[in-house]
């Protein structure tokens, strides 16, 4: 029967005057059809209509199921029950009439029968394998139970969690059901046209399995494995003799179709029949691979190594467009500084790039230049160990081979741009006079962050003003800040040196702890005096904490990000800190008891170390853990400044949010976040952003629930620790950050907005920042996924003298709240003590 007449009998099949439609053709479908036809099937329609070998058939519409659900009594609020209901019902007569009619048109043959719902093979969640298939499936009345079937398992209880999981709501989901001949496969399986564990692109990795796929899926069998280089056609490793090299190279080929054809790579269902034949079943995005940053050059030409500043900063949610605008900003402040600025300053540097909502770092320069390619590595040993690791290894990978440049020229231009910022003087004169160097620049800074940027009467002004601030006042304010906190790095590394075996790597380290000047830890410290006064005189938390917010209100948790409300706008979160600190009985472990007992122990090691050495080692020595006493707590300090600049432009912008929510602009004052500098002159100018906005808001959620973002990513779309992973022995390793060894139950959190910590808990964490701090005082010790031994983390740890362990691969997964656990902060390690870690 050809097409035309099976169309005609799929015309008769739809219903009484053609207003309830429960028939559509495939071919007849596309990707606007997910309403009605479930992703699956508005992907198949598109396959055909694109010209791609698809089996033919038809589909069931999401309005049949509709029909079915009301007739069943369905109630989304009660899964069990609607699964149970839709098995027992009968298929409603006007549905099961439509669908035998449609069976005959299609020749009756064997057939497959697919679940097709609308919330699946969306951007953000694939459904992959969560509703119910239904293979070889031959005669009407068998056709009609299987339907039956798939609508019930849009109920089933993994597909529930699944959409709880992802955040996508029972109420008003629909299903379709796809009927499609049944191909008679020699073979089957799964294309991926990236690599799905290293993300790497045009990398197809294949799954193959004799007849059909559904022993795949079920893992009722070991398929075989092959990987195929999409650009050469190469095979680079093959495990197992199903298919041959030139099915291989022919698999990956359409691959490489459908990833154009969709835009994104795929995740393509594929069986082969007898006759060699390849037929496509289905092809998906694939939702789990980190986004690559827009216009990077041709990887197999000019591969790119892109390093996460968000893990740097210990952020690992994403930044709103606004927050992503400042550091295009302060990029381009810092290179008029050091270089040539960018003609278009908003644009920022192209060194600088961004995906996922989240901040790269282009070191692929650094690591070509010969006398370079070292810096950085060395720079991450320090402050994100693992990233500087992967880094290490990455150099001997030939297409990041060294270029042929003078190293001499090399150093020239680093001691160059080192020389323009004004740095050294500050190093030295920091180094010589500690004591007068803080005086004298601590002012300094107050009266630059509050420097008139020009005037804010219209929102015009105000997107100039902010413009100003950022790009004249970091670049005065940054080097001198940070020169005073290397100088108590390099006095730290020096007397390491000078007393050589004198002091082990912990007694060392040990005089970090109680470290004064550190404006974070006396934030903490301070919150603690108002939690401690409140135990006695509760009406004084409210009137104490406007006095901390005066002081501290810029800060915030994920501070970086200019979108994010301040303290001072919404403190909820220090009131949780507080109620937490009110809970500590025990006078030991009072904060301020600790950061004394700290700094105590760091001065009577200080007497200890110099006493081990003799001579003019004394004397140095001495002078040199004296100045990492006086200047190593303010490593704090840069980002405490910045953190007040960037408070202060989130204030001289928020007005204009206002004013465009009036005008209909946007749809509220904070969407004013979600947009850059340029959009936020055109809808001064008049033009509406509340479509734009709600995409963006839409794409920061989503990024909001991606929980593994790649240290090193490469522009091929490699995650470097993932290539390079090695198969995890017994035990929980990492950095040590902080020593001592600690015992308590582990508390995971994501995010600590809301959180609490029991006295005595082991914080287990992604990463974090200043505003996870109050929590440090807390717990027991830390252990953190990302970070090195300068990390913030770290640093903070070690001040309160509880044992650390940062860089943990996969932590917050690897590791259960409740789980009993000893935290070695000088070895490293993180032991279960019981059973209740993840598996």
């Amino acid at each position: 029967m050809g097409r035309a007449e099976r169309a005609a009998l799929l015309r008769r099949a739809v219903g009484p005057g053609g207003l309830i439609v429960f028939i559509r053709q495939l071919a007849d479908l596309s990707a606007s059809d997910l309403a009605a036809a479930g992703g699956k099937g508005a992907n198949l329609g598109e396959l055909m209509g694109a010209g791609f070998s698809v089996p033919d058939g038809f589909l069931i519409t999401t309005e049949a199921y509709a029909v079915a659900a009301r007739a069943a009594g369905v109630d989304p609020r009660d899964p069990s029950d609607a699964r149970d209901r839709l098995l027992r019902a009968e298929v409603p007569d006007e549905i099961a009439a439509a669908v035998r009619e449609a069976y005959r048109a299609l020749g009756a043959p064997r057939v497959a029968v697919r679940s097709s719902a609308t919330a699946e093979d969306l951007p953000e969640a694939s459904f992959a394998g969560q509703q119910d298939t239904i293979l070889d499936v031959l005669g009407e009345d068998e056709v009609v139970d299987a339907v039956r079937r798939c609508w019930a398992s849009l109920w089933n209880e993994r597909v529930v969690a699944y959409r709880t999981t992802h955040d996508v709501a029972d109420a008003g989901l629909g299903l379709a059901v796809v009927v499609q001949d049944m191909v008679a496969a020699h073979a089957a399986g799964v294309l991926f046209t990236a690599e799905p564990i290293t993300g790497r692109r045009r990398r197809a990795a294949i799954d193959a399995v004799r007849g059909l796929g559904d022993r795949l899926v079920s893992g009722a069998v070991n398929p075989d494995h092959y990987l195929v280089d999409a650009a050469s056609g190469a095979v680079v490793e093959r495990r197992g003799e199903i298919l041959n090299d030139t099915q291989l190279r022919e698999l990956a080929t359409l691959g490489e179709k459908l990833e154009r054809h969709f835009g994104t790579p795929q995740d393509i269902e594929w069986a082969m029949d007898r006759a060699g034949k390849l037929w496509l079943v289905q092809s998906r995005d694939i939702t789990t691979l980190y986004p690559l940053p827009p216009d990077l050059p041709d990887p197999e030409t000019d591969l790119r190594v892109l390093f996460s500043a968000n893990v740097a900063q210990g952020v690992f949610q994403p930044i709103t467009p606004m927050g992503l605008q400042t550091f295009r900003l302060l990029s381009s402040a810092f290179a008029s500084l050091v270089a040539t600025a960018p003609a278009d300053p908003d644009a920022g540097v192209p060194v600088i790039r961004e995906s996922g909502m989240r901040l790269w770092i282009d070191v692929t320069e650094a690591l070509r230049d010969r006398a370079a390619r070292e810096l950085p590595i060395r720079a991450l040993s320090v402050m994100e160990a693992r990233s500087g690791d992967v880094m290490s290894r990455l150099l001997s990978d030939p297409r990041l081979a060294p270029r042929r440049r003078s190293p001499m020229r090399t150093r020239l231009r680093i001691l160059h741009a080192v020389l323009r910022t004004g740095a050294l003087p500050v190093v030295l004169r920091s180094f010589l006079g500690p004591d007068r160097m803080r005086a004298r620049l601590l002012p300094e800074f107050d009266a630059l962050v509050n420097a008139d940027v020009g005037p804010t009467s219209t929102a015009l002004e105000r997107v100039r003003a902010f413009e100003r601030l950022f790009l004249e006042i970091p670049p005065r304010l940054f080097p001198k800040l940070v020169a005073m906190g290397a100088a108590g790095f390099i006095s730290y590394n020096l007397a390491g040196r000078v007393l050589g075996r004198a002091a082990t790597r912990d007694e060392l380290r040990t005089v970090f702890r109680g470290l004064p000047f550190n404006p974070t830890t006396e934030m903490d410290i301070a919150l603690w005096e108002i939690a401690r006064g409140a135990r006695d005189d509760p009406g004084s938390q409210e009137r104490e904490l406007g006095s901390f917010l005066g002081r501290y209100g810029h800060r915030a948790v994920a501070e970086i990000d200019l979108g994010v409300p301040r303290w001072s706008e919404d403190p909820s979160h220090l009131r949780g800190a507080i109620a937490s600190y009110r809970r500590i009985t025990d006078d030991a472990l009072a904060p301020d008891k600790q950061f004394a007992r700290g700094a105590g122990e760091a001065e009577a090691m200080i007497g200890t170390l110099i006493r081990r050495v003799r001579g003019p080692r004394r004397w140095l020595a001495r002078a040199l853990l004296r100045r990492v006493r006086a200047l190593s707590g303010l490593r704090e300090m840069p980002k405490f400044q910045i953190i007040r600049v960037f408070a202060r432009g989130r204030a001289i912008l928020a007005p204009i949010g206002a004013q465009l929510a009036d005008a209909g602009r946007i749809a509220r004052a904070d969407d004013l976040w979600f947009l850059a500098l340029p959009e936020v002159r055109r809808a001064i100018g008049g033009e509406d952003m509340r479509a734009l906005v709600a995409a963006r808001r839409a794409e920061y959620t989503r990024e909001i629930r991606r929980r593994h973002i790649p240290r090193v990513l490469l522009s091929d779309g490699t995650d470097a620790e993932a290539a390079f992973a090695t198969p995890a022995g017994e035990g929980i390793r990492g950095t040590p950050a902080s020593p001592g060894i600690a015992r308590g139950p582990a508390r995971v959190l994501l995010s600590p907005d809301g959180a609490r910590l029991e006295p005595g808990e082991v914080l287990v964490a992604p990463a974090t920042d200043p505003g996870w701090t109050p929590l440090f005082l807390t717990a027991s010790a830390l252990v953190m996924e990302m970070g090195g031994m300068m990390s913030h983390g770290a640093v903070v740890a070690r001040e309160y003298g509880i044992p650390a362990v940062v860089g943990v691969p996969d932590a917050t997964n690897r590791i259960a709240s409740g789980a009993a656990v000893t935290v070695d902060g000088s070895a490293g390690t993180v032991a279960l003590d019981d059973l209740a870690a993840k598996t």
